[in-house]
């Protein structure tokens, strides 16, 4: 079982390298993706990061989702993934809070996604507080622990960065992601889910290309 697993794996990423390096011939700067002028300081580990810009509410982020896992788990161990939940207006901000919340518990990598899944398909008003701590009850999060959490200045404190982040890279629409802080698109820019994700992939390599040796 280990064996496929590791073939299934290997057949993906060769499948997933055989399509980007396709769309990377057709990738433009000033079409599918945008040059920011001054580069923006990133992470100093060395890693190349990938900001995602999301919103729990957004369909086209929903979309996204099984495009960057699928990604992710290929990507090269010089890539960084940082999630940043956006702030369009303050009706945003409960979602906000939910992400940094699940993120200060250690909850993010188990139920990111069914936080997606439970709002758009199920109906499951995680915008709201009360409904949020109750399903974070259900899916095994200790309800005071999450409702205190939630209510923390260290939480406050994540929102109020993601929102001065937001203002620094100007994003304007949901999903957008920033590589290396030098590009940035989105899937208006790339012209669809699936493609977003490969111009992120050539938008990569073109960072470490361009990264001092």
């Amino acid at each position: 079982m280990e064996l496929r697993g590791r073939l299934e794996k290997w057949l993906l990423a060769a499948a997933f390298t055989l399509l980007a390096g396709a769309a990377s011939a057709q990738i433009q700067p000033g079409r599918e993706f945008q040059r920011i002028e001054p580069q923006r300081p990133v992470a100093a580990d060395g890693r190349i990061e990938v900001i995602e810009f999301f919103y729990y509410g957004c369909p086209v982020c929903y979309e996204t989702q099984p495009f960057l896992s699928r990604w992710l788990g290929t990507a090269p161990e010089y890539v960084a993934i940082r999630r940043v939940p956006a702030l369009s207006t303050e009706a945003w901000e409960p979602f906000a809070k939910l992400f940094y919340t699940l993120k200060a518990l250690g909850q993010v990598g188990r139920l990111h996604w069914p936080v997606y899944d439970h709002f758009h398909f199920e109906n499951v008003k995680l915008n709201d507080e009360k409904i949020m701590a109750d399903w974070a009850a259900r899916n095994g999060i200790e309800r005071q622990k999450f409702v205190d959490v939630y209510g923390s200045p260290g939480v406050a404190a994540r929102v109020g960065e993601a929102r001065e982040l937001l203002k620094a890279y100007e994003v304007r629409a949901v999903p957008t992601f920033i590589v290396d802080g030098k590009f940035l698109t989105s899937a208006r820019l790339a012209g669809g889910t699936e493609q977003l994700i490969q111009v992120v992939d050539h938008l990569v390599k073109l960072a470490r290309e361009e990264r001092p040796r």
